[in-house]
């Protein structure tokens, strides 16, 4: 009888030891918070519960001293959950990763080591091409918070700031009203407090939930239909909404207590309140100018800060401070570490900011230097800069 043939070996057909696939090696972060010097930036990027969690978990955070005062967070506070508190601002610095609500200045860039990463707000309009040049003579990793995209392609920082931007913009504006005796809401036998919100994105949608909330009576005007359907859906209830048409804006304005501008554009926010409109507003009106760090929605509107907020013309209070979230830094603060602080962790299991890059497409979107080369189209084109496909320097 003879035998059949096998490809195999009798040690082939035996029972194999199970190949598991090697993991990723988890890497311990060092994080350094400096204290934000911008004018009137009260938030930071940390609260002192986000900085026990990171340290839990292995990782080394210094704080420089105060960091967190203006967000009402105490060194105390940050050194009992294990945070090294700094008193030079070099050594805070020297870290790995440096986290920051404003983009560093050409000082602090100049702190810094070579191929340190930086997670900061961009903020291209206020750069300047000297800026750029400065982190890539450092061969600096910089990621803009403000571009960084979740897995539904949502901006979480930005949406998460313009909910407080678009909330505390009528909570605002009903403290203005205040000044001249007025009640922002809807008491019984008294005409309820007319607001008009122009744009109907995040801002507006949050602008729009509050006022309703306090009883006002609320018109959104956009220059998109399906932005207006989108916010009715979101709102749950039929509001009046309309386009942009000058007739029923100048109408609207006339009868309305307060006009909120939230309007976006694609670079300066499109101006679609001119002066004559303002002038024909009710006297002690109140305009709360949101989008006035991208140029504002109101013809009449002049930058104005925290310390002097409100400024009259015709008549009409207009409010146009560009950071309204920093005039509420412990919410603000706590939005920052509930996006920043799963990120953070997702860096160290994925084993670092190079592998994070590679492996998260929503994360890279926010690289705009990479290892000292820049490779953002959008501020290669605005400032007249040569940049690099950031695809094609991480394969």
């Amino acid at each position: 009888m003879s035998s059949s043939y096998s490809p195999f070996s009798k040690k082939d057909l035996q029972t194999q030891e199970e190949r598991l696939e090697i993991g990723r090696k988890k890497s311990a972060l060092e994080i350094g918070i400096p204290k934000e010097i911008a004018f009137e930036e009260r938030r930071v990027c940390l609260s002192p519960d986000s900085v026990s969690t990171l340290i839990n978990q292995g990782h080394t955070i210094l704080v420089e001293t105060n960091a967190g005062a203006h967000a009402g967070y105490l060194d105390r506070e940050y050194s009992e959950v294990g945070a090294e508190i700094v008193y030079d601002k070099k050594t805070v610095f020297s870290c790995k990763i440096i986290l920051k609500v404003e983009p560093p200045t050409s000082e602090e860039i100049g702190l810094m080591k070579p191929n340190t990463t930086v997670l900061s707000a961009l903020q291209i309009k206020t750069r300047s091409s000297d800026y750029f040049n400065a982190l890539c003579s450092k061969k600096i990793t910089a990621i803009a918070l403000d571009n960084i995209k979740d897995e539904h392609g949502n901006y979480p920082i930005v949406s998460s700031l313009s909910e407080i931007a678009g909330a505390s913009s009528i909570q605002i504006a009903s403290e203005l009203l205040m000044k001249n005796g007025y009640l922002l809401g809807n008491i019984s036998g008294v005409p309820p407090t007319e607001v008009v919100i122009l744009g109907a994105g995040r801002v507006g949608e949050y602008a729009a939930k509050t006022a309703l909330g306090l009883g006002a009576y609320v018109k959104v005007f956009d220059d998109s239909i399906t932005r207006l359907q989108n916010l009715e859906n979101k709102l749950g209830q039929k509001i009046y909404t309309a386009t942009l048409q000058p007739k029923l804006l100048v109408k609207s304005l006339k009868r309305c207590h307060v006009a909120i501008g939230a309007l976006k554009g694609a670079n300066r926010c499109p101006i679609v309140i001119n002066e004559s409109m303002v002038e024909n507003m009710k006297e002690d009106a109140v305009i709360i100018d949101v989008c006035i760090d991208r140029g504002g929605n109101f013809e009449s509107s002049e930058l104005t800060s925290h310390s002097k907020p409100f400024i009259m013309k015709h008549g009409v209070m207009h409010y146009a401070v560009p950071n309204i979230p920093s005039k509420y830094p412990k919410t603000s603060t706590q939005a920052l570490s509930n996006i920043l602080s799963p990120y953070l962790s997702n860096i160290a299991n994925e084993g670092g900011i190079e592998s994070m890059i590679k492996r998260d497409s929503g994360f890279q979107n926010g690289v705009y230097v990479y290892k000292g080369i820049l490779t953002s189209k959008q501020v290669g084109d605005w400032f007249n800069l040569k940049y690099r496909d950031l695809n094609l320097l991480i394969l």
